[in-house]
């Protein structure tokens, strides 16, 4: 009896174990990667995934609460562009619709949480509008 003891309370560390690992993830773990990376001046679309980098997998789930655009790359950061948010048919893809008035640099910022994740996820991406 006792053995089956022992074991029932290692497998149930070693399941705890396993649930914190998924349970607390940073989010370090997480980053948006630009898929848009060249976009013509005026009005763009821009598209980003969510990635959760030790899996590879798609996050879909994600509420982006921050989104910016500036020309910071360009040592302008107070011109900035409207940006909105558009649906995607694609899983973990975020779309924004922007109106880029100059070709250079533009830094996208974004701010999102993970659901199950506590922290933000942030990142600026850099975006070339060309002619």
């Amino acid at each position: 009896m006792q053995r089956s003891s022992l074991r029932a309370a290692a497998i149930g560390v070693a399941l705890l174990i396993s649930m914190a690992g998924t349970a607390f993830a940073n989010t370090e773990d997480y980053e948006f990667q630009l898929l848009d990376k060249d976009v013509k001046a005026g009005a763009a679309v821009i598209s980003v995934k969510l990635v959760h980098k030790p899996s590879g997998r798609a996050i879909a789930d994600a509420v982006i609460f921050a989104k910016r655009i500036d020309m910071g790359p360009e040592g302008m950061e107070t011109m900035t562009a409207p940006i909105e948010a558009v649906s995607s048919t694609q899983l973990g893809v975020y779309t924004f619709k922007t109106y880029l008035g100059m070709v250079g640099q533009w830094a996208l910022s974004l701010g999102a949480k993970v659901q199950g994740e506590t922290g933000t996820v942030e990142s600026k991406l850099i975006v070339k509008a060309e002619q």
